[in-house]
């Protein structure tokens, strides 16, 4: 599977592990690398000096790339790419791209850099800034999504730009791997998954959740007020919805319905409360299946893709 996907990841495997906050910290970005993939730290609303040590911690745990993922939104942003700047990690993946000029920036230092797009005009600004690749995400993806599918974005910016496309959003075993393959992409994103994994350090309820949820467990709140999320149905969802309904009716402000969701996250993450916390997920969690090491899951996608692969031929007969 040595591709472009890979050389620029410099992995062994073209799957890197998205970087989400509460989830992926030191522990799950250093097992991910060490089993042949590309692991992330996701930066989140991290403390500059909590992501240093973050980053001390992984080059402890293992001699291979990894990356660092900063959402440009974050109110901590500024210290972290101070910090990343100095640090120098070999990637540095950016979500909720406001601006493409921190691109120039990261690629001064050294640093690869590789943006997660919702849209192809996105995607080319990103490429003309000097991006190494991009991540195409589709709506299937948990956490915040854009409005357009896996199916359709991924196609659609691997015809815009000439950088590595890396696909994201529903994506969780080897079937899906060869699929974006087919639809023009050189590696996928996986997250969902490796939230499953042994070394991930969340709560162990939420594991539990994730292996539990069925074809239906998702849902997208939020969309009225343009902030939408994927996650799994749970009581906070639920007043999300009814919190929606009263906008549409002009009965609450988006402020209020963006309020619900402060610290929700952390808290189902790493407290636990898989009730009224916000758990994060993709509609891939329905494939999600048991807790496994990280280095087991990306063997067993990477040999499930190649399975795939091989019976191919025989099913592109086409009525031949």
């Amino acid at each position: 599977m040595a591709n472009r996907g890979c050389k620029i990841l410099d992995s062994d495997r073209p799957i890197l592990q998205g970087g989400m906050t509460w989830v992926s910290d030191a522990a799950l970005a250093a097992a991910v690398s060490n089993g042949g993939g590309l692991g992330i730290i996701g930066a989140g609303a991290m403390p500059a000096a909590m992501l240093r040590e973050e980053i001390a911690r992984t080059r402890e745990a293992t001699d291979r790339p990894f990356g660092v993922n900063l959402i440009m939104i974050s109110p901590e942003f500024d210290a972290q790419l101070a910090v990343v700047l100095e640090e120098k990690p070999p990637v540095v993946t950016l979500g909720a791209v406001q601006k493409t000029d921190v691109i120039p920036v990261l690629k001064e230092a050294g640093i690869k850099v590789v943006p997660v797009v919702a849209a192809v005009a996105l995607a080319r600004r990103a490429e003309r800034q000097g991006a190494d690749a991009v991540v195409a995400e589709g709506e299937e993806a948990g956490g915040h999504i854009g409005g357009t599918t896996t199916m359709v974005l991924v196609p659609l910016v691997s015809r815009a730009v000439e950088i590595p496309v890396i696909a994201a959003g529903g994506i969780a075993d080897g079937r899906a791997l060869v699929a974006a393959f087919a639809l023009g992409a050189e590696g996928v994103q996986m997250g969902t998954r490796f939230v499953c994994a042994e070394e991930c350090t969340v709560h162990q309820a939420v594991k539990e959740k994730f292996v539990r949820a069925g074809d239906r467990a998702t849902v997208v709140t939020a969309r009225a007020v343009g902030y939408p999320v994927r996650a799994l149905k749970n009581k906070l969802a639920k007043l999300y919805e009814e919190k929606e309904k009263e906008f549409i009716a002009g009965e609450c402000t988006a402020m209020e319905i963006e309020e619900l969701g402060l610290g929700k996250l952390r808290e189902a993450m790493r407290e636990g409360n898989t009730r009224d916390g916000s758990l994060m997920a993709g509609q891939c969690v329905a494939l999600v299946d048991r807790v496994q090491p990280a280095a087991e899951i990306i063997a067993d996608v990477v040999a499930e893709a190649e399975q795939v692969a091989a019976e191919l031929p025989a099913r592109l007969e086409l009525g031949r």
